[in-house]
C-alpha cells in the first residue's frame, strides 16, 4: 500500500455558469446566473471555500434552455482578474480555434494572471451548432484524432522553439512563440468524452481526462482502461468525474429537491438535448460515448451528474467522494442549483469532512504499512 504522502488530496473544480439556464434542463427555480456580476462573486465564493479550478462552458448557439452564452476564453480571464488562487479553465473547441492562436492566447493569459489559466479541449458533441457556425462536422473518431493532434501541436509551441509539426489537420513549421507560459512544463490541458477514441486520447496526450457522471463501478472500469493504457504509452493522466452536488442536513431534503427537479423537467428540451446528445455518444464505433447509454432522467442534468450520487447529507456526499478517490479519481467537478450559496455551504459542511476521512485513512495506511515493513 502506498505511504500516505503519495496519495494527494482530492480536488474540486465547478463549473462556471457562463450560459444561461443554469445546470439542469427544468422549470424549478435556480439561483444561480450568467452575468458576469454573478460569476465574480461565485468565483471569489468558491475560491474561498477551497475550489481549486473552475470550468468554463463553450457555446456558440441558443438551445436546451441556454438562451445566451458568454465566450469562454475572455470570460475566464475576467474570474481571473477577480481572484488570487482559483485556476480557471477555459473551454476550446479544435475547428473553431487553431492552436496557434489558442496557445498564444494563452500564453499571454497565463503571463496575466501569474500562471492560473488552463484549458478544455471539447472535441465537440453539438452537430447543429457545428453547421450554424459553417465549421465541417467530422466524424466521430476523427474529431479525437483531430484534438490529438491539436493537443501535441499546443504541448509542442508551448515547450520548443522552432517547432515542427507534419499532421493531417495541422502544420507548423520552424516556429517559435515568444513568451512561453509562466507553468511549467506548459498550462494544464483537460479533455473530456467516454467513447474509446475519447479514453485513448486522453491516455496519449492529455494531463486530465474528464468524464460524465457514473456509478463507481462504471467509473471504475472507465479509470482501469484508461490508467493501463496509459501505463503503455508512458504517460500520466489524471482523473475528473463530473458530478450534480445536492448537500442537506437530511438526506431527505436531498432526495425531495431531486424530485422536485425531475418532476420539473422541460421535457421538449430534454428530449431535443438528448437527440443531439446521443447522436455524438452512439456516433462512436462501438457506442460507448458520452450519453449514449442515458435516459430520461440523466439528461435532465446534462453531464449525466446525478448517476455520480452525491446526494445527501454532508457526511454521506464526504464518504462517497473519498469512495471515488478510492478508485481512482483525482478530481470531482461540480453543479450545483443554487450556486453561490451551495457552493458556500459545500464549502463549509463537505470539504472539512472530505479532509477529515482523507486523514483518517492516512493515518489507516500508514499504520498498515508499518506492519508490513
Amino acid at each position: 500500500m502506498p505511504h500516505s504522502d503519495s496519495v494527494p488530496p482530492v480536488k474540486f473544480a465547478y463549473w462556471v455558469p457562463n450560459v444561461s439556464g443554469g445546470l439542469v434542463v427544468s422549470t424549478i427555480e435556480q439561483r444561480t446566473d450568467w452575468s458576469l456580476d454573478y460569476n465574480i462573486e461565485l468565483a471569489q465564493t468558491a475560491e474561498r471555500a477551497g475550489f481549486e479550478y473552475a470550468l468554463s462552458q463553450i457555446r456558440f448557439t441558443a438551445g436546451y434552455g441556454a438562451e445566451y452564452q458568454h465566450e469562454s476564453v475572455s470570460f475566464s480571464q475576467a474570474l481571473l482578474h477577480s481572484t488570487t488562487k482559483l485556476k480557471v479553465l477555459a473551454a476550446i473547441l479544435p475547428g473553431p480555434w487553431s492552436p496557434a492562436v489558442v496557445a498564444k492566447q494563452i500564453a499571454t493569459i497565463d503571463h496575466i494572471s501569474g500562471g492560473r489559466i488552463g484549458i478544455n479541449v471539447v472535441s465537440g458533441w453539438f452537430k447543429d451548432e457545428f453547421i450554424a457556425i459553417g465549421e465541417p462536422w467530422l466524424e466521430h473518431d476523427e474529431r479525437y484524432r483531430r484534438s490529438n493532434e491539436f493537443i501535441q501541436a499546443l504541448k509542442g509551441i508551448w515547450t520548443q522553439d522552432d517547432f515542427t509539426f507534419k499532421g493531417d489537420f495541422y502544420r507548423f513549421n520552424h516556429y517559435t512563440l515568444s513568451p512561453k507560459p509562466v507553468q511549467q512544463p506548459h498550462p494544464e490541458i483537460f479533455q473530456g468524452g467516454s467513447s474509446r477514441a475519447a479514453r485513448d486520447n486522453a491516455a496519449s496526450v492529455s494531463d486530465w481526462y474528464f468524464t460524465n457522471g457514473n456509478t463507481p463501478e462504471n467509473l471504475k472500469k472507465q479509470i482501469d482502461d484508461i490508467q493501463a493504457k496509459a501505463r503503455a504509452n508512458g504517460h500520466r493522466v489524471r482523473i475528473g468525474v463530473n458530478a450534480f452536488v445536492i448537500a442537506r442536513d437530511t438526506e431527505e431534503q436531498a432526495r425531495q429537491v431531486l424530485k422536485d427537479i425531475i418532476e420539473h423537467a422541460h421535457v421538449d428540451a430534454v428530449h431535443a438535448f438528448g437527440a443531439a446528445a446521443k447522436q455524438a455518444g452512439q456516433a462512436s464505433p462501438e457506442g460507448e460515448g458520452n450519453w449514449a447509454t442515458s435516459g430520461f432522467e440523466d439528461l435532465v442534468q446534462y453531464n449525466d451528474g446525478f448517476r455520480t450520487n452525491l446526494i445527501g447529507t454532508p457526511q454521506q456526499i464526504a464518504e462517497r467522494i473519498v469512495a471515488l478517490k478510492r478508485i481512482g479519481v483525482d478530481l470531482v467537478l461540480a453543479g450545483f442549483l443554487h450556486f453561490i450559496e451551495e457552493v458556500e455551504y459545500f464549502g463549509r459542511e463537505v470539504l472539512p469532512r472530505v479532509r477529515q476521512l482523507e486523514a483518517e485513512q492516512a493515518v489507516a495506511a500508514d499504520v498498515a504499512a508499518a506492519h508490513v515493513a
